[in-house]
């Protein structure tokens, strides 16, 4: 509406069309989604703006034929510009507006491309105010809440895929679960990155997404690696004397993962690393003991990759439990920073 009444006072041929359809295009989620989808739309229709100008001005198309050939030239060239860069995307739609609409109504069509930009400029100035001042919802905050969906989805995954060590699990249930956490963790990658465009044009204090993204993509890989490895349970002998440590880790990595999420949502600190700490040290005390038995000699070479690759993802977990919770803390700081000023 705001386009429109601006549309309105600048007298805008056709009712300001492009400023409002350009304003309700370009405004998303977030500041930085709606000043990436701005800077993307503006170039691409000062692009094809520009382009289409020139080559109206240079070539008469007075009759339809004339005016079809002046189109093939100038789409032809942005389309591929947009095959090529994404960013220019809008370029060929701008150029056959400037064209067409000034043939209609009796513009030139150095005319017709200065409304298209003069709308554009109003469109996507109305859509950042918006995000910035009417719904100002950072990409920060709704990456927390991404962040903390591809947690739980972790630890939904966890116990299931664990427990295919000692038993027939369902192939399809977690195959549905990994494919959902790859979605998810892309998701999250492209709301890191309007994250990151915010803090370029200092919107924001808020820490570097960046570490975040490689810590969940670095988890999300250690549970493909354990899926892969629990295609078949283990030897009964070892499922016997496995199965119980590994229900441990399951149950303390898993409540890790969730209560991360909530600290991710709640803004406080990270759950404590202990306790899956301990859980997977008894695990590495059940497989020395194992191998002081001699078990492990009874294995089939297939048998010991499995064991091998189990105990690799776990270890790496670890190590990304640790590069969690720092994540966890950095992303918690900023709103604590801000409260104790209010409080001051």
């Amino acid at each position: 509406m705001l386009a429109f009444a601006l549309a309105q006072v600048w007298n805008i041929p056709l009712h300001g069309l492009w400023a409002v359809l350009t304003a309700v295009v370009v405004t998303q989620m977030s500041v930085g989604g709606s000043l990436h989808a701005t800077t993307e739309y503006v170039l691409g229709t000062l692009g094809g703006a520009i382009y289409a100008a020139a080559v109206g001005g240079l070539i008469p198309h007075d009759t339809a034929l004339a005016l079809a050939g002046v189109l093939a030239i100038t789409i032809a060239p942005l389309a591929y510009a947009a095959a090529v860069k994404p960013s220019f995307r809008v370029a060929p739609f701008t150029a056959a507006i400037v064209l067409l609409i000034s043939s209609e109504l009796g513009e030139g069509p150095v005319e017709s491309a200065l409304y298209r930009l003069l709308e554009v400029a109003i469109g996507g100035g109305v859509a950042l105010a918006v995000s910035l001042f009417v719904l100002p919802e950072c990409a920060h905050g709704v990456g927390a809440a991404a962040a903390a969906r591809i947690l739980d989805l972790l630890a939904q995954l966890l116990p299931k895929l664990l427990a295919g060590f000692t038993r027939e699990v369902d192939i399809a249930e977690t195959t549905r679960l990994q494919q959902e956490a790859g979605r998810a963790v892309a998701s999250f990658q492209a709301i890191a990155a309007e994250a990151n465009r915010e803090r370029l044009i200092n919107l924001v204090a808020d820490p570097d997404p960046a570490p975040l993204v490689r810590s969940l993509l670095r988890l999300r890989h250690d549970l493909v690696i354990v899926g892969r490895a629990a295609a078949a349970p283990l030897p009964d002998r070892f499922a016997q004397r496995l199965g119980p440590p590994l229900a441990r880790i399951a149950e303390c990595m898993s409540k890790y993962l969730h209560e991360s999420a909530q600290a991710l949502l709640s803004r406080r600190a990270p759950p404590p690393l202990k306790p899956a700490q301990e859980a997977l040290a008894t695990y590495n005390s059940e497989i020395r003991a194992l191998r002081q038995e001699g078990l492990t000699r009874t294995l089939s070479i297939g048998e010991v990759e499995q064991l091998f690759t189990l105990g690799f993802a776990l270890e790496q977990m670890q190590r990304n439990f640790a590069d969690l919770e720092r994540c966890v803390h950095e992303w918690v700081r900023p709103s604590r920073q801000t409260e104790s000023k209010r409080v001051k």
